[in-house]
């Protein structure tokens, strides 16, 4: 091969300007889910590149950004500046299906509050495990209510705020009625002794909706 043919040879394989080989460098490590390494990076990169010279400049050009180019072993990859690492943080909220009991629990409270632990065994017709009033306190969506004015000053049960926000209601008068409530099988027996019923004043007991409980959140 002459001088001539050489030249020709070199310039068919002429690599592309150092900003073309960052542009080129940039797009591997973004694309990529590992680090990379230089002679992986040479080998994807067109004849006479320099891909260590590249990753050079793109560290540069990253310097005080978001996002940095960093070296992780014998290789390369893009990575969110340590500094801003908090907004990379997820909070995952735990899926957690309540039990019938609890259901049952959780809609006697709500209808009949103040409500205490015999007024819901009574309305259940079955005993009320601790783990299912543990449960519901433990997610926030009832808490103790005043003790009650009989023998032995039970404790009451009343649903919180974060009930009432998590089911978008403004109050426990905004609950769907009871005709809504049996037709899913809950609140099948009939309100605990003393407890004021929902029909009073005159309206039917399907439309009351609770306006003959007690004040929701008195201590």
């Amino acid at each position: 091969m002459d001088e001539r043919e050489e030249d020709i040879t070199e310039s068919l394989f002429e690599a592309p300007p150092m900003a073309e080989q960052e542009r080129m460098v940039e797009a591997m490590l973004f694309a990529s889910a590992e680090p990379v390494t230089i002679r992986d990076m040479e080998a994807r990169m067109p004849h006479g590149c320099d891909a260590a010279e590249a990753v050079a400049h793109l560290r540069r050009r990253y310097e005080g950004r978001g996002v940095r180019v960093v070296r992780v072993g014998d290789a390369w990859a893009i990575r969110t500046a340590p500094d801003l690492g908090f907004l990379m943080q997820k909070e995952t909220v735990e899926q957690r299906k309540l039990s019938r009991a609890a259901i049952e629990t959780l809609a006697i409270i709500a209808y009949h509050q103040p409500c205490t632990r015999a007024e819901i065994e009574e309305i259940r017709g079955v005993s009320v495990s601790r783990g299912t009033i543990d449960q519901l306190l433990e997610m926030g969506w009832i808490r103790f209510g005043r003790r009650k004015m009989t023998p032995g000053r039970p404790v009451t049960f009343v649903v919180t705020p974060e009930f009432l926000d998590h089911f978008g209601l403004e109050s426990a008068r905004d609950l769907p009625g009871l005709k809504e409530l049996r037709a899913a099988g809950l609140l099948e027996s009939r309100p605990p002794p003393g407890a004021m019923p929902l029909g009073v004043g005159g309206e039917d007991e399907e439309e009351a909706g609770g306006e003959g409980q007690p004040e929701l959140f008195d201590e």
